[in-house]
């Protein structure tokens, strides 16, 4: 955003019936009162107010923390959230599975010549509210806009920082033989709602993205149980792809439990009738816990207590295995390796 000019202007910004056009881009006046109007006034806080090109903030104690993610998700408003509360959750949680508490983000917009005032409004203030509700401050910013057909509405990254307390230490190396594997509720919603809007599909049952802010969920499980191993959220490529990442890093096999893989029945229909597999649809407010067996029931009845664990469930066990193979108990008694995702079953869901 670039820090913030106060002006009096001929007009304000037609937030209604406006569109974007090249001089918001061009650091001038225009760029300025959009700054003001919009951006200012739905983010406000004390080091946006600074009005400078960066934010000055201070930091506690503890080793520092820092995220940055893009997010091109069409379409730009789903069942369940939209672009905006997505880029603010999406960072936040990446922060959160180092074990951090979030403290503060950066945005950067990139938007295409001709997008709707109203629109981009919209998607700012939701962006605003989600970063409100996890009292984790949007601090400095940038935007630029490109020419029309050249940016597909508005594409949007954010950068966040956080400090991880002392007595914390997780990584996707530290998954060790006979660790348990915990999964916070059901997976897939998120990937499914952007294809049944993508496609204008109607199910029976209204399928809503689970996009949320984690780090209140981890900081009680980390309060309850600090010796938790490996935290991951399973984005892009889901549940499957992000165990095999972590069975990569850490040099370990896992095997999985078919039967407790918890997926909504209206989600598992829909990925049936759309030929999709649940086990690689992507989350964004959900996440992975790798703890030692001996911790498993205490680190469950923590998240369990916490509204977005309150579905949590072990799915598998990790195991010893140099070739670093997942593997999965079908419900029929066989097994079978869930490798990696090749290719991308659903594009531009994040």
């Amino acid at each position: 955003m670039n820090g913030t000019v106060k002006k009096n202007y001929i007009r304000p910004l037609d937030l209604k019936n406006g569109r974007i056009d090249m001089g918001h881009g061009a650091g001038g006046r225009a760029s300025a009162q959009l700054i003001d109007e919009l951006f200012v006034t739905a983010f406000d806080n004390e080091w946006l107010r600074q009005g400078n090109d960066g934010a000055r903030m201070d930091m506690p104690a503890g080793r520092m923390v820092m995220a940055t993610d893009a997010h091109v998700v069409s379409p730009l408003v789903f069942p369940g959230g939209d672009i905006g509360c997505l880029s603010v959750h999406g960072t936040i949680n990446d922060v959160a599975m180092n074990g951090a508490r979030p403290l503060y983000l950066s945005a950067s917009f990139i938007i295409e010549e001709g997008f709707a005032l109203s629109e981009l409004k919209r998607i700012v203030d939701s962006m605003a509210q989600a970063s409100r509700e996890a009292s984790v401050p949007v601090v400095t910013g940038d935007t630029k806009v490109v020419e029309r057909g050249k940016g597909d509405g508005v594409f949007i990254s954010t950068t966040g920082v956080g400090v991880v307390p002392p007595g914390i230490d997780i990584d996707g190396a530290y998954a060790k033989p006979g660790d348990a594997i915990i999964v916070s509720g059901h997976i897939g919603s998120h990937g499914v709602a952007i294809m049944s809007k993508r496609e204008s599909l109607a199910f029976e049952t209204e399928i809503l993205s689970d996009t949320a802010a984690l780090h209140g969920l981890v900081a009680d499980m980390l309060a309850a149980m600090p010796r938790v191993h490996v935290l991951r959220d399973p984005t892009r490529g889901g549940l499957a792809t992000t165990l095999n990442e972590i069975a990569k890093q850490s040099g370990v096999g896992m095997l999985l439990d078919e039967a407790a893989i918890p997926v909504l029945p209206q989600v598992e229909a829909a990925c049936e009738f759309l030929g999709l597999d649940p086990l690689y649809v992507a989350n964004e407010g959900k996440l992975i816990a790798i703890c030692a067996e001996q911790d498993a029931e205490a680190l469950l009845a923590a998240m369990r207590a916490h509204p977005l664990g309150k579905d949590a469930v072990r799915i598998g066990t990790v195991t010893e295995d140099a070739h670093g193979f997942v593997q999965m108990k079908t419900r029929f008694g066989g097994r079978r390796v869930v490798d990696w995702l090749s290719g991308e079953q659903l594009p531009r869901i994040c």
